[in-house]
């Protein structure tokens, strides 16, 4: 496929091998494709999360790393121990290249997602769950592997929040005082398409 096939067939719901085997293509050119059209997300998740960090020596998961822009990011704000998973393979193996990660693996589904709770007091999630991405039963699996205190980077893109479950399942942690919301703000994600996304970082109590 070309960059425009990709983008036109990414934002919808699938199996994750479906999933795994579109980002396992793109692989080669997702840099190119997603910079091309002024990818934003990945710079404002990272100056959200740096401008409440307490520590950016502390060991941060970037889920969903795909091929480490999100990581490069996080590097740039001066995040030091940066720690990536991916439902590609192939993805991974572009991030590796970069040589930000301390550590990386290919992960599952959610339901197989296992690490000891409190390994990471800071997760980010940089478009990686939403439409055509991880469900948003993923945001479950994240939130309760934070320590108290711990903080979750995450943002849905325009495609994502019309599906009103997504921020509704965000509201339920912070209206029933389980996680506050510690920075939201909708701007540019692929301003070439004119898409736009919201960043959310959410504090664990």
């Amino acid at each position: 496929m070309n960059s425009k096939d990709f983008f036109e067939t990414i934002y919808s719901a699938r199996e994750p091998n479906d999933t795994r085997a579109i980002y396992d293509e793109w692989s080669e050119t997702y840099d190119a494709s997603v910079n091309g059209q002024g990818y934003a997300t990945p710079a404002r998740c990272a100056a959200a999360l740096a401008s409440i960090a307490k520590d950016k020596t502390s060991p941060i998961l970037d889920f969903g790393c795909g091929t480490g822009i999100s990581g490069l990011a996080l590097r740039n704000e001066g995040f030091t121990v940066i720690d990536g998973c991916d439902l590609s393979q192939a993805m991974i193996a572009k991030a590796k290249e970069r040589n930000i990660y301390r550590n990386l693996w290919q992960c599952g589904s959610t339901s197989d997602f296992r690490l000891p709770h409190g390994s990471y007091s800071q997760i980010t999630a940089v478009g990686a769950i939403g439409l055509g991405a991880a469900p948003i039963d993923a945001f479950d699996v994240l939130f309760e592997l934070l320590p108290p205190g711990g903080s979750i980077t995450l943002s849905f893109n325009d495609h994502t929040l019309k599906d009103p479950h997504y921020e509704a399942r965000i509201a339920e942690y912070t209206d029933t005082c389980a996680g506050t919301v510690q920075f939201k703000e909708y701007g540019e994600h692929l301003p070439g398409l004119d898409i736009s996304s919201t960043v959310y970082v959410i504090a664990k109590k």
